[in-house]
């Protein structure tokens, strides 16, 4: 039974950037994968399908031998790599790579690497602080950060103005060499290019050979409205430039969010501690307390109000991010004692405590009978 063409595999033409085949690639692979699909033999099949004919137009060396020779380039006695003729090697060599890969990045299966030289950029971290009233409106933020970017002399090709690096004699360009004994080979980064699949005899004056310069960058952030603490934002390609060419690593921007001054939250929702006098408690009244948009709102306060006690002010939280609902604020009161008292306020206390009665006080009235039940019974049970 002939084989599937790879490109019709993946759904997309022989043109197909190597990104418009790796968005092709994850879609169908999350289609067929196994784990979606379980005992689903056809998809097994469909999933093995994609990964190969992925591994093959991923990996540029591969692409441009199949477009050339079709499937005919991977089999027996095709085009392999240097130092292989027939797919039993290739196979003890794949399993070789999985043991004894350099750990460099280097897309060295079978010998055949993609781009070599070409090595993707480091990512980067920003710890960026705003305060709660920015995650609650948004923001557009501008950070400088210390990166390597592609030198602008040689463009990122490392070499001296009017020079171009030349493929490694070793390697013959592949980044590895290896070594066969019999049925098996051992593979290992080439020595003298370092696994670039290429030498510089005349470095850049300005990069000094490694095709990328240090320099701060200026970057513009948007922090939309709703975030919360230790979010992190991805800016992709905004991170390191890579080594000769290669792709850029990513920036993480990571968020915290400033302690406020009044209030405290939990995922939409806003809280705060507001004091109230025993007076307004007892008798009730309204206070003013303040909103995270700015603006103020009163709250009344009823007759008997005890400490701790919540009011909920719908709609007056955080936006939750990306969505269209908001959070609630909820204000606590507590009830603050009077200090600092001048004759005559005590005097006042002291007749209004010899007026007051269990009524007034039915907490309190009711704890203590019940401390004295329990003394009241321990006396009993000492007598009997």
């Amino acid at each position: 039974m002939s084989k599937r063409d790879y490109y019709e595999i993946l759904g997309v033409s022989k043109t197909a950037s190597d990104g418009e085949m790796k968005v092709a690639f994850r879609k169908l692979a999350m289609s067929f994968h196994p784990d979606r699909n379980p005992g689903d033999k056809e998809a097994e099949i469909k999933f093995k399908e994609l990964n190969e004919a992925y591994q093959c137009l991923s990996d540029g060396q591969k692409r441009a031998a199949y477009d050339r020779f079709g499937h005919a380039a991977f089999s027996q006695g095709g085009a392999g790599g240097p130092g292989f003729g027939n797919e039993f090697g290739d196979f003890m060599s794949d399993i070789f790579d999985n043991f004894f890969g350099d750990g460099r990045g280097q897309p060295g299966r079978g010998g055949r690497p993609g781009q070599p030289g070409r090595e993707r950029g480091a990512d980067l971290r920003y710890n960026l602080e705003i305060s709660l009233e920015e995650a609650f409106t948004g923001k557009a933020e501008t950070i400088k950060i210390p990166t390597s970017v592609t030198c602008e002399v040689c463009a990122g090709s490392g070499a001296k103005a009017g020079s171009k690096p030349r493929t490694c004699p070793t390697c013959a360009g592949y980044g590895r060499v290896r070594a066969a004994q019999g049925f098996f080979a051992i593979e290992r980064t080439c020595p003298n290019c370092h696994g670039r699949g290429e030498v510089i005899d005349d470095p850049c004056g300005n990069c000094g050979g490694a095709g990328r310069v240090s320099r701060e960058r200026t970057l513009s952030i948007n922090v939309p409205a709703g975030v919360d603490d230790g979010l992190r934002i991805r800016l992709a390609g905004e991170g390191e430039s890579g080594q000769r060419g290669g792709p850029s690593g990513d920036l993480y921007v990571f968020l915290s969010i400033k302690p406020h001054e009044f209030f405290q939250r939990d995922g939409a929702d806003l809280f705060c501690r507001v004091p109230i006098s025993m007076v307004t408690a007892a008798l009730s009244g309204e206070i003013t307390v303040p909103v995270i948009d700015g603006s103020q709102t009163q709250v009344r306060i009823p007759a008997g109000t005890q400490t701790a006690k919540q009011f909920r002010i719908k709609g007056k939280g955080m936006p939750v991010l990306r969505a269209r609902d908001v959070g609630d604020l909820y204000i606590q009161v507590f009830v603050e004692t009077p200090q600092n008292l001048t004759k005559r306020q005590r005097e006042l206390l002291q007749e209004f405590d010899q007026t007051a009665s269990d009524e007034n006080h039915p907490e309190s009235a009711g704890f203590f009978s019940k401390v004295r039940d329990f003394f009241d019974g321990l006396s009993g049970s000492a007598r009997t």
